[in-house]
């Protein structure tokens, strides 16, 4: 039987989005990883570029953990694994701390984490404290840890804002405002950490600034209970997929992937702007990514786009996500105006837009079964063609997103959280595919119900909070 765990943990939330929690995070796995422990990062809600970040800052690989795309138990499961492993937990929050149910605040309740919150101390003296205390105070069943203050200017602006604090609330340190330390940002969120060169210097560089204010301790252990296993049913074996991987497609989670391989599957990882071929696979899956930014290079190289025409002409399955779809319209244009040919795979074209489009978590029922993931976009699509789903936001919220099939191939603007229901993504992926959803008749292993895991008062709203990082 397996046993509870141990492990000194903090979730990093702060009063409102654009505190600066990704650079704090980032700064506190950095600075234990360079006091020669092993920090396992973890990020709240569907976002592929802060976990990005944090992995480079913490050098082990980061995972999503909410209540409703990933589940309870699974949650549960990441967090108790991370546990034996690990010196140190440290869980990034999303949005306010408060905002949306469930929040930051839910989760870091429900698993016992007490909350490290991050204000940002610009133009701020004595008034920190009072932001601290309201943040600790709020819910007064909601575990919290203390206070770290982001943007600091000179060593006696720390000082006022650690004098500030009240009712025993611990000082986790301030973290400087120098420029060489803030992460830079475009429209979908932070740059991708493989497109900043100097990333470990701000790395390391944020971590000295912190180490200069703070002790580098310990926060005290956190207890983490034994997860119920699923495992992975062998329904990929011996199926390759080849998996798109470059600047321009990088939007993957890395429970996804880690399924494909548990159910069987070899990843085969090419890049749709450099190489002149596909790899010998079985089938194909386009993430979503930044195709926009590289979508006349990737309108140039016309033998990757006839490889993939060929792909689908040859009944293999294909999945595009997002970037992935855009990828397989007949164009792009970006929001200076520029139009790039594409596939052509799907007859309609997409244009970027300066301002956001769609935001919301998605449940999909497919003819495989229900899958749940997010969509979180800048571009409009005209299309004709009819699709064969659409997505429902759990939160009753806008972003309905139509679901289209041609053949094989299956495309729509969702990013699809693969563990939400193995089952159907092996239907997807299998070049069998009626004997796959077949085989999986009372299979489905998806992540519990909103009904299982939230009290009656969370159920309506489920969702709000765990939204994709906004600009």
């Amino acid at each position: 039987m397996k046993s509870i765990r141990h492990c000194p943990a903090v979730l990093i939330a702060a009063p409102a989005s654009g505190q600066g929690k990704t650079t704090v995070t980032s700064a506190l796995a950095r600075l234990h990883r360079n006091q020669g422990r092993k920090v396992r990062v973890f990020k709240c809600g569907p976002d592929f570029l802060d976990p990005m970040i944090l992995e480079r800052a913490s050098g082990a690989p980061v995972y999503q953990l909410d209540m409703w795309m990933v589940g309870e138990q699974e949650s549960r499961r990441l967090l108790w694994e991370a546990a034996g492993e690990a010196d140190l937990i440290l869980i990034e929050g999303v949005m306010g701390l408060f905002d949306g149910t469930p929040s930051s605040a839910d989760l870091a309740r429900h698993f016992g984490v007490p909350v490290l919150g991050v204000i940002d101390g610009t133009a701020m003296a004595q008034t920190f404290g009072a932001l601290a205390l309201g943040l600790a105070k709020y819910q007064p069943d909601l575990p919290f840890a203390g206070v770290l203050a982001n943007r600091v200017g000179t060593l006696r602006h720390a000082q006022l804002l650690e004098g500030s604090l009240t009712e025993g609330l611990r000082w986790y340190g301030a973290l400087s405002r120098e420029t060489g330390i803030e992460l830079p940002s475009r429209h979908l969120g932070l740059v991708q950490a493989s497109e900043l060169n100097d990333l470990d210097l701000r790395l390391d560089a944020a971590a000295e600034s912190l180490a200069s204010s703070c002790d580098v301790a310990l926060p005290p252990p956190v207890e983490f209970a034994a997860p119920e296993i699923i495992v992975a049913e062998p329904l990929l074996v011996g199926v390759r997929i080849a998996v798109a991987r470059d600047e321009a497609f990088a939007f993957t989670y890395g429970a996804s992937l880690d399924l494909l391989r548990a159910m069987g599957a070899e990843l085969l990882f090419f890049s749709p702007i450099r190489d002149a071929d596909l790899p010998e696979a079985d089938s194909l899956y386009l993430p979503g990514g930044y195709p926009e930014l590289h979508h006349v290079v990737l309108s140039q190289n016309a033998s990757m786009l006839d490889a993939i025409r060929a792909h689908h002409a040859a009944g293999k399955p294909l999945l595009a996500e997002c970037g992935g779809m855009l990828y397989l319209l007949d164009s792009l244009t970006d929001v200076e105006g520029t139009r790039a040919e594409l596939v052509g795979l799907l007859a309609g074209d997409a244009v970027m837009q300066k301002r956001l489009a769609a935001l919301a978590l998605q449940a999909v029922e497919l003819p495989e079964g229900s899958l749940r993931g997010h969509t979180y976009h800048h571009s409009l699509t005209s299309t004709e063609l009819e699709p064969i789903a659409r997505g429902l936001s759990p939160n009753g919220g806008r972003g309905a997103e139509a679901v289209y099939r041609e053949g094989r191939m299956t495309a729509s603007y969702v990013h699809f959280y693969f563990p939400s229901n193995p089952s159907a993504v092996a239907a997807l992926f299998a070049p069998d595919r009626e004997a796959a959803i077949a085989s999986k008749s009372n299979r489905r292993t998806a992540a519990p119900t909103v009904e299982n895991v939230l009290p009656e008062e969370m159920r309506s709203t489920v969702g709000a909070g765990l939204l994709a990082k906004r600009p």
